[in-house]
């Protein structure tokens, strides 16, 4: 009986690949004039528009002034003319819906001119405002679905560029989504009111610090994506892939990532010629991207750009993840953003990098070389610490989801407990001003000899990284490690900038009861308020193993929240603190976060909802009938031996018709569990978490046994082996 061929004319397909497209010239245009050619920055306004239109909106870019419409039509017009001149015939408001992907809808510059001709047109009002229909996105009872009504208001804030396509251009104007009553229906809006609260209070204790007329404080964000690469063959020849973007099912590879011979590996041609190009299509729209290498595990890679105002990096990360499947398509390759496409090696995150700081004062979060006496860091370092600690229940729940439920808590993603590594020099700072008094000393890094002459010697740390840490200081700035890699880092942000702005109206108002505008009392009112924070909240700092069981003891002592899964994070979004806070620097509403938490607990079940369908149709449809055909030969090579007098060992028959049975018990059990109705959403996701879950890995568990004992030739599925390896 023969089997599926599909996988051999997928390796078939991998192994004869040849490039579709001609090589790009890179000496063509240098670097450094190809980014931002494709974006309406800062140097194209001011060659392009009136010095007076030019200052007016120089005040809202760089101030955060409220923008003056009567310059709209000007700019319009201007972006208009510079877009057309690079080929668009479209302009596009793009916004982001709490989808979490990127959303936008197109409109033609030509309008008729009434004459039997057309007209290029593009005001002031269609730039600052578009209506698109909001009853078809997410509102979490905000809207109903008969209420359609949405608007989106043009950012001035992040650059308008213009995205190129093999036949034209489209002008996108990145944009705020909200509904007719007003409130936030997408995850631009909040982290813009966020980065809002958190300059008016970094303001504050600035103003403490002699900074009068501080330019604004804006945070700044660099998100660090890992990514799968699988070429289209094998992705097209798995459902699980195509419609879940995980695999569901999946024997281990003979090997897999425990030689640590890819992490930073030489680069395949393949996919480094992929890379270079979605490199330089980043480029073109300014996003600064700094690094590419290997990660961990087999066929999964890392791209990084460097920090900028962390509104625009998060318009930046969505052009991220588009460009790189985009460009992937072209290179016979699909990406793979999902947080744990394959089990058995790490999955992918996003880490991202946090500070704030302004050209004038620079980076808040820079201790420089003698932390101990840094008084305005220590400042906002605390601030730092006290907002984990107080919110940290709320940092778990901003980074879960279906998929990061797969990793966090791994040997490869930090745990599910949020805490703060601070690293040796700032962890020895704030204990010595804990004990009381001021700190005298700061470690120093000093000197690394290596012991090879003709190697110079190396400026060492004053302290070593921890990979295990969720929220690690690494020398500048805090890294929220626990990010998903298919996530915006919008919601992340939102809640790091909200906190700390609490906190920094905390330090603030401490220290200007304490100080009374006496500037001579600020380094003892520093020292004290610092004091009493590491002494109140110092529990969240955690320099040893994440990973450790002694750590999950000592966290629960510590009183830290331990919520493994989705369900278990995201009621933290209502709880009576989050709702103050967020009300209080008028980020979100009580009514906008519920919405939100209903809407993460619906996609939590939906996902597991088409991963549970997709599993049962999969085994049923594919597993079993190769199973049984494997079965069917085993037993007729076995009576047709015994009709001839051999003795037939029939172990292996009897392992397949164990499994067999196991995998439809496993599937009937699964299916069952399927027809469920709970009594609202949170019990619906505790029982796709608990019951569904559960019943998928036991129809894995059976297949990928069988997996091992079927005839390769017959296995409908292509393998890790051949999906991690073949590049």
């Amino acid at each position: 009986m023969s089997g599926t061929n599909a996988r051999t004319r997928a390796v078939t397909a991998v192994t004869n690949y040849q490039p579709i497209s001609e090589p790009l010239n890179f000496a063509e245009t240098p670097t450094r004039d190809l980014f931002g050619s494709n974006v309406f920055g800062i140097w194209v306004m001011r060659e392009k528009l009136p010095k007076d239109v030019y200052k007016k909106l120089a005040r809202s870019l760089e101030q955060g002034e409220k923008l003056d419409e009567s310059i709209a039509d000007v700019v319009a017009a201007a972006m208009r003319d510079w877009a057309i001149g690079k080929g668009a015939t479209h302009y596009a408001h793009v916004f982001y819906p709490l989808t979490g992907l990127t959303a936008e809808k197109h409109d033609s510059f030509l309008s008729p001119d009434g004459e039997g001709g057309a007209i290029t047109e593009f005001s002031g009002s269609q730039l600052i405002q578009g209506e698109p229909d909001a009853s078809s996105f997410p509102s979490g009872g905000i809207r109903a679905t008969f209420e359609a009504r949405g608007y989106t208001a043009w950012d001035v804030t992040s650059p308008a560029y213009v995205m190129d396509n093999p036949n034209g251009t489209t002008l996108c104007i990145p944009t705020a989504f909200v509904s007719w009553t007003g409130e936030a229906l997408d995850k631009k809006t909040p982290v813009l009111r966020s980065m809002q609260a958190l300059n008016s209070q970094a303001q504050r204790v600035l103003k403490l610090f002699g900074h009068e007329d501080s330019p604004r404080i804006m945070a700044t964000a660099g998100a660090e994506q890992e990514y799968f690469l699988v070429d289209r063959n094998f992705y097209f020849a798995r459902p699980d892939l195509l419609t879940a973007g995980r695999s569901l099912f999946g024997a281990p590879p003979p090997k897999g990532q425990e030689m640590d011979d890819h992490y930073f590996g030489a680069i395949p041609e393949r996919v480094l010629a992929y890379m270079l190009e979605t490199e330089r299509e980043l480029y073109k729209l300014g996003v600064p991207i700094k690094t590419r290498h290997n990660e961990v595990a087999p066929g999964q890679y890392e791209v990084a750009p460097v920090f900028e105002d962390a509104n625009v990096a998060t318009d930046h990360q969505q052009l991220v993840m588009i460009t790189l499947k985009r460009v992937a398509q072209k290179y016979g390759m699909e990406c793979l953003l999902h947080e744990k496409p394959f089990a058995g090696v790490n999955g992918s995150g996003k880490h991202l990098n946090w500070s704030m700081g302004n050209a004038e004062v620079g980076n808040l979060l820079k201790p420089g070389a003698t932390p101990h006496d840094n008084a305005q860091f220590l400042v906002f370092c605390s601030a730092v610490i006290r907002a984990v600690h107080k919110y940290n229940h709320l940092l778990r729940a901003v980074i879960a989801h279906a998929g990061n439920d797969h990793r966090l808590g791994a040997n490869e993603a930090p745990p599910a407990i949020i805490s703060i590594f601070l690293g040796d020099q700032l962890a020895d700072v704030f204990e010595q001003l804990a004990k009381g008094g001021s700190a005298k000393r700061s470690k120093k890094g000093g000197v690394m000899n290596i012991g090879v002459d003709t190697l110079p010697p190396l400026p060492r740390d004053a302290g070593d990284r921890n990979r295990t840490s969720p929220f690690a200081f690494t020398g500048n700035r805090f890294e929220f490690r626990a990010l998903g890699s298919a996530q915006s880092i919008a919601g992340p942000l939102v809640a790091l900038n909200t906190i700390v702005a609490e906190s920094l109206d905390h330090a603030a108002t401490e220290l200007e009861k304490a100080t009374k505008g006496d500037p001579k009392k600020l380094n003892g009112a520093v020292q004290k308020l610092v004091q009493k924070i590491i002494k109140e909240h110092g529990a969240i700092i955690f320099n040893g193993d994440g990973y450790s069981d002694e750590w999950h003891k000592e966290a629960k002592k510590r009183g830290l929240s331990n919520n493994r899964t989705t369900p278990d994070a995201l009621p933290a979004i209502t709880t009576p603190e989050v709702v103050a806070a967020f009300k209080k620097y008028n980020v979100l509403s009580k009514r906008e976060l519920a919405s939100r938490q209903e809407i993460y607990l619906e996609q939590y079940c939906a996902v597991v909802n088409v991963e549970a369908i997709l599993t049962a149709r999969m085994a049923r449809t594919r597993i079993f009938p190769a199973a049984v055909r494997y079965q069917s030969e085993l037993a007729s090579t076995c009576s047709n031996l015994k009709a001839n007098g051999y003795d037939f060992d029939t172990r292996t028959l009897d392992r397949v018709t164990s499994l067999i049975k196991e995998l439809q018990d496993a599937i009937a059990g699964l299916e069952k569990a399927m027809d469920h109705q709970a009594k609202n959403l949170k019990a619906e996701s505790r029982h796709y978490c608990d019951v569904i879950l559960p019943g998928m890995l036991a129809v894995r568990a059976a297949a990928d046994a069988l997996e091992g004992i079927v005839a390769d030739d017959l296995w409908p599925l292509p393998t890790y082996q051949e999906m991690l390896f073949i590049k």
